[in-house]
């Protein structure tokens, strides 16, 4: 079937067939913040693991992710050079409900280190099924033939559903297990499994119909022989380079500020129900700023973009220092969510501009690319809570099990608002450091 095209020529990706594979991330966004949102305070205030260890599980997992997700964007590519699509891959990919509802069951007789063997185990199981369907699902719009702005709208349309998964999950997780219960969270874990299989199904036949109507970019003949030669490919390319670092540091700071806020909401205003408040303002925000931001990218480029979203946020996260009440909270952390929009939304959009300007190169390994990308990603998620936990040992914060009350030493309580706030506005300056080396935007490819 003919693709459709634009007013200047491009190819155009239909609006039906861009909301079946972007629902596809409503699902993707639940795995994302629950276990980013509440493991960390799940194992240290209900499971009674220690911060330090309560770390150490959530870090452990992703180092594995770190070599699987290259591995993955390899064996992508030479799914898609052998059969024509990745959509092998995707379909193990669905089994991940499956790890999602046992990590938050543990046996009522574990606590402690043992707790925490089970929750990290179940950790890792879990990743390696989310990177078999996120390497080849994010790989997506780097195989479509597509040009610059085209590809900022298929993003657009992504980032509005995972919005909607982390909206969703966001606020319905924290409600579902404000009593503390163990119990609670599996079942929490259940009801939102529901939604993840359903949205995977239906991300199937989006990436079936985009990739029949818009084209496929066949990885080259040299992709995938080697998984350590794709990613010193990728890692040679100076512009996505200095967009994985950028990530790295951007992913690592989104993801404290999600395993931070259920302390802040518990220690600093004393009402833990404020954490589903708050990440409603959060991610409410985001939900419609994200085509705002793409009108952003027409008039100014992706770059320009990304640096005010980054900018933006190292300002957010340095205002809770000034001690302000409930109010004030909830529209700062309103501002930080339209940012993370756009910062998801631009860097994402950036890795296919990357690869179709290594295309016109000679290099097409798209899936080497989004493996890179997706391990960056992980490590992101895994770094944030980790450092986290490590400002919270170092401020001799206390864990309690299911229960149990303590009060928690002056010490902790500076080191947890030290941690929601001056950590991540350093961490985040550091990405803004990174991203300036992107020198793309600059001559607008439109591969």
């Amino acid at each position: 079937m003919t693709a459709l095209r634009g007013a200047a020529g491009e190819v155009r990706t239909r609006a039906g067939d861009l909301t079946a594979y972007a629902t596809g991330s409503v699902g993707m966004g639940v795995w994302v913040t629950v276990p980013g949102l509440l493991l960390l305070y799940f194992l240290t205030n209900t499971l009674g693991v220690s911060p330090f260890l309560a770390g150490l599980t959530l870090l452990l997992p992703k180092i594995i992710d770190i070599i699987v997700h290259p591995m993955l964007g390899s064996r992508s590519d030479r799914e898609a050079r052998s059969s024509g699509h990745r959509l092998g891959m995707l379909r193990v990919g669905l089994l991940l409900p499956v790890a999602m509802v046992a990590m938050f069951s543990v046996p009522a007789g574990l606590s402690g280190a043992s707790a925490a063997l089970w929750v990290g185990g179940w950790f890792i199981a879990g990743n390696l099924l989310f990177a078999c369907f996120q390497v080849p699902y994010l790989t997506t719009p780097s195989d479509l033939r597509v040009g610059y702005h085209e590809r900022t709208r298929v993003f657009m349309f992504r980032m509005l559903f995972l919005t909607l998964g982390l909206l969703g999950a966001g606020v319905a997780a924290p409600a579902l297990v404000e009593s503390g219960r163990r119990g609670d969270y599996g079942w929490m874990a259940l009801l939102l499994s529901g939604v993840m299989v359903i949205s995977g199904l239906v991300a199937l036949t989006g990436v079936r119909r985009l990739t029949a109507h818009a084209g496929f970019r066949m990885p080259d003949q040299k992709a995938a022989h080697s998984t350590i030669g794709d990613i010193a490919v990728a890692w040679r390319d100076p512009d996505f380079r200095a967009l994985v670092l950028s990530y790295l540091f951007t992913g690592t700071t989104t993801h404290l500020f999600l395993a931070a806020l259920p302390f802040y909401t518990r220690y600093v205003f004393e009402n833990s129900g404020l954490t589903a408040v708050f990440m409603g303002a959060f991610l409410g925000p985001a939900v419609i700023a994200g085509p705002v931001w793409m009108q952003v990218s027409r008039r100014i480029g992706k770059q320009r973009g990304l640096l005010i979203c980054q900018a933006v946020f190292v300002a957010g996260s340095l205002a809770p220092l000034l001690g302000y009440g409930t109010g004030p909270a909830v529209a700062v952390v309103g501002v930080l969510g339209i940012a993370f929009a756009g910062l998801q939304l631009f860097a994402f959009s950036m890795v296919p501009d990357a690869v179709a300007a290594a295309e016109q190169r000679g290099t097409v390994r798209a899936g080497a690319y989004t493996g890179v990308w997706t391990a960056t990603e992980a490590t992101g998620t895994a770094i944030g809570p980790y450092v986290y936990s490590a400002v919270l040992a170092l401020g001799g914060f206390i864990s309690t099990t299911e229960g149990q009350t303590v009060t928690q030493p002056e010490s902790a309580h500076t080191a947890l608002l030290i941690g929601f706030t001056v950590v991540p506005a350093v961490l985040m300056a550091a990405a803004l450091t990174f991203q300036v080396r992107w020198k793309l935007d600059r001559t607008r490819h439109t591969g």
